[in-house]
């Protein structure tokens, strides 16, 4: 069982960046996809984007296309998740986990706390 930890979040006026970084306990973890995904106020988690293991291939949810970039540094142990252009509608407690792909992304262990990411307008 990985261990992961978000960080990173915080307010951020609508236009503005942060980069979340995920922490992961083991050395496991460059043998495993990276995933990000969120959950808003009232609704259900949802994708955000994914990273294969050795960070060639990425994905992105249609929402944050051109916005996000997901990366990974393999040696530390650490995924992150750069975001530009924020808009309100990106308000969010974000969540790191290891996927896998099947029809869509799913998560592989335990949700962490998450970090939250507040976009004013």
């Amino acid at each position: 069982q990985e261990l992961l930890a978000e960080s990173g979040g915080g307010l951020v006026q609508a236009g503005g960046s942060l980069r979340l970084s995920c922490a992961a306990s083991g050395r496991i973890f460059s043998s495993y996809d990276m995933g990000w995904f969120r959950q808003a106020p009232g609704k259900e988690r949802e994708f955000v984007a994914a990273i294969t293991s050795t960070g060639i291939g990425t994905d992105y949810a249609d929402s944050v296309k051109g916005r996000f970039t997901i990366s990974r540094d393999n040696a530390k142990l650490t995924a992150y998740l750069q975001m530009s252009s924020l808009e309100p509608d990106d308000t969010a407690v974000y969540y790191c986990n290891g996927v896998a792909r099947g029809s869509r992304w799913h998560p592989l262990y335990s949700w962490g706390q998450g970090t939250q990411v507040t976009v004013s307008s």
